[in-house]
């Protein structure tokens, strides 16, 4: 098969962000079939821009596999500006990905992914127009989680991007989900076929082992309790609860708040850290998925965190995957589907979203109990091994891309 996948968002594993694709690319690429990716050139969690020309790869070392190709079109850069900047730049993407996918000759299957869910209608267009299968992935409920979140207000807007979000679901050949909890929502959505690829990590990649001394030495931590939160620092991720929550922890010089990432919020929450004196917390910058292994081996906690917004009780967060593969104890915010993993495999500690004292009363328990700490991460990892495995996932995405391509009719 020759897959083509439309991806603003997507990041190679020399790249900050979620790897999923790129993972699954790879695993598809040593299958034996072709995957043409084409994405931006300004990465969607940092904003920084590849020195790179037009549909061209960024990182030669890791993104010209045999098999994988990558094309990076134009995007309009300020896409962290406003709500409003980040509109043109979806709207650019969709233009210059639309371009670029043209030309890509002798597709099978056109894998379109959400969000920006805009992406998803050059997706379908694409596919129409060769003649080839649509599969549409859901990442997360958009516009659902924009409204809730505040983010999509005007009224005109959310009637589009529902009829939008209506519009893929019911013209895609199949839909793939990463949660559970989006099933429902998007059966409701009038899709003709779900499927669920959920999110997961490859347990390869991680020592659940390692001390991360350098990693450590680097960010003068050592002989620190490393509470690590790695992720994007928006305004979904609720981390001015994390830092009231190290705010009730300074009285602990043994315990140290790492938050690792980028995002719209971060100079914000910088400023209001300094503000609230707190010298217990720790800002890294967003590292690439291939040094990560060493940040969360320096973690003796990890943290996921969001709203309390009823629609995130339906997410799989990436990172809690990331977190268990590590084998690390999860400090989880987070109520719902994901809520059931950890409780399920007893790889962390629940505590009500939006609640900093519960958070860093969790915290501090794993802080006097070490050893509880590796018992849950090394029983995360088990979990992960056997039931969200990135290999084992790859294998069921790539059966089903096939069984679509198998059913289309020839084309002429």
């Amino acid at each position: 098969m020759h897959i083509l996948l439309i991806h603003q968002a997507f990041a190679a594993l020399d790249e900050p962000g979620g790897t999923r694709h790129h993972e699954m690319a790879r695993f598809l690429a040593a299958s034996g079939h072709r995957v043409t990716i084409i994405t931006s050139r300004i990465s969607y969690l940092t904003g920084d821009q590849s020195n790179e020309g037009q549909l061209q790869s960024s990182s030669p070392g890791v993104e010209n596999l045999p098999g994988v190709t990558i094309l990076r079109t134009y995007t309009y850069p300020p896409l962290h500006r406003s709500f409003f900047h980040r509109l043109i730049s979806f709207f650019s993407f969709m233009l210059s990905s639309f371009l670029a996918g043209m030309r890509v000759r002798q597709v099978d299957l056109v894998w379109g992914t959400s969000p920006p869910i805009f992406q998803g209608l050059t997706a379908w267009a694409l596919s129409r127009i060769k003649r080839v299968p649509y599969l549409f992935e859901v990442r997360d409920l958009w516009p659902a989680f924009a409204v809730a979140v505040g983010v999509l207000r005007q009224p005109v807007l959310i009637r589009a991007s529902e009829r939008l979000e209506r519009f893929l679901y019911q013209h895609a050949d199949m839909v793939v989900v990463n949660s559970p909890g989006f099933i429902s929502h998007v059966q409701a959505g009038g899709a003709r076929r779900v499927e669920l690829v959920p999110n997961g990590a490859d347990p390869g990649m991680f020592d659940a082992y390692s001390s991360g001394m350098d990693f450590r030495c680097d960010h003068g931590l050592e002989g620190k309790f490393v509470a690590l939160y790695a992720g994007a620092h928006g305004m979904s991720n609720d981390l001015e609860v994390l830092l009231e929550a190290a705010a009730q922890l300074q009285e602990k010089p043994e315990v140290s708040i790492v938050l690792l990432g980028a995002g719209k919020d971060k100079p914000a929450l910088v400023r209001l850290a300094r503000q609230m004196g707190l010298s217990n917390v720790t800002f890294i910058p967003p590292v690439p998925k291939m040094e990560m292994v060493h940040a969360l081996a320096a973690a003796d906690a990890c943290i996921a965190i969001l709203k309390p917004i009823e629609m995130y009780k339906s997410v799989y967060p990436n990172k809690v995957f990331d977190y268990m593969a590590a084998g690390r104890p999860v400090v989880l915010a987070i109520d719902g589907v994901v809520r059931e993993v950890i409780e399920g495999a007893r790889a962390g500690v629940f505590v009500p979203p939006g609640n900093a004292t519960a958070l860093a009363e969790a915290i501090q328990r794993l802080a006097d109990n070490p050893e509880l700490g590796r018992e849950m991460g090394l029983r995360g990892r088990q979990v992960v091994e056997k039931h969200f495995n990135r290999v084992i996932l790859a294998e069921k995405l790539a059966m089903l891309m096939k069984e679509l391509v198998d059913k289309a009719p020839s084309k002429p």
